[in-house]
């Protein structure tokens, strides 16, 4: 049976919650901590890799878990909603952390069913500041009702221990490579900027102090080799100079972080003369 739950607590609709209106439909049951006998485990969120959010861009990202339930039960009387939390208790995550979009049972015996869903991230209203790119533990609120019933919660519990995944800041790079077109052997200076978002400030502000490669693309060919590599300044910005001997395309281009994401430039086609 595939059963589908969007984060409206008890529900049993085929839905998608996006935009701000999946912040303010959930609707708070009060909590009756118990074991509700449900266990989750293989839980897997964005296949495994970190999650890298900008300003504006909404991002839903996916989980997958397996998840038990008691006998006498089906998973119509269960709901199984994951979520990330940092810098709280996994309860009050369930409420304040990144949540569920929605999720999708399949049921694959009567008392066991595979779990595929979205979690659901808006930077204006999720992420308050860049203390939120870190590592984030992942958590899944689970209520059992009373078999048949759509009102009667029975148990409540938020299991905890599932793992962790890391969200990071969304990054950008430029570059701007002149005189264009520029007289063979003569001196190229590369310029460029790097930024990465800042959600407090819903701007993407300069990364100073990164170090980050510049590349050369001969033209006709389809590989990049890294040149030189160059710190940016305090305000992101980065500037150097090369000899300049056939036709190609330059770019920056840096990696990952435990905070931030990687970011390359879209390479800056010069003609050489």
């Amino acid at each position: 049976m595939k059963r589908t739950c969007m984060r409206t607590g008890r529900s049993t609709l085929t839905a998608v919650l996006t935009g701000a209106l999946a912040l303010g439909l959930f609707t708070a049951t009060p909590a009756r901590a118990a074991d509700t006998g449900v266990t989750v485990s293989d839980i897997v969120v964005n296949k495994g890799k970190p999650i890298i959010v900008g300003i504006t861009e909404e991002k839903e990202p996916a989980v997958t878990f397996r998840m038990t339930w008691p006998a006498g039960y089906t998973s119509g009387d269960i709901t199984a909603f994951p979520h990330l939390y940092h810098e709280t208790t996994a309860a009050k995550g369930a409420e304040t952390g990144i949540r569920t979009g929605y999720v999708t049972y399949y049921d694959d015996t009567p008392r066991s069913a595979n779990v595929e869903g979205v979690l659901y991230i808006d930077p204006r209203w999720t992420l308050d500041s860049t203390k939120d790119a870190t590592t984030w533990k992942i958590a899944v609120n689970v209520r059992r009702w009373a078999h048949g019933s759509e009102t009667k919660l029975e148990a409540e519990e938020t299991l905890t221990g599932l793992g962790t995944v890391q969200v990071k800041r969304a990054a950008r790079a430029t570059v701007n490579a002149s005189p264009e077109p520029v007289a063979k052997n003569k001196t190229l200076t590369v310029t460029g900027k790097l930024t990465r978002a800042d959600w407090g400030r819903e701007a993407y502000v300069g990364y100073p102090d990164k170090l980050a490669k510049l590349q050369f693309r001969k033209a006709g060919t389809s590989t990049y080799t890294t040149v030189k590599t160059v710190r940016a300044n305090s305000t992101g910005s980065l500037k150097t100079t090369v000899t300049a001997t056939t036709d190609g395309y330059w770019r920056w281009t840096f990696g990952e972080t435990s905070t931030t994401g990687g970011a390359t430039a879209a390479g800056d086609y010069v003609d050489v003369q």
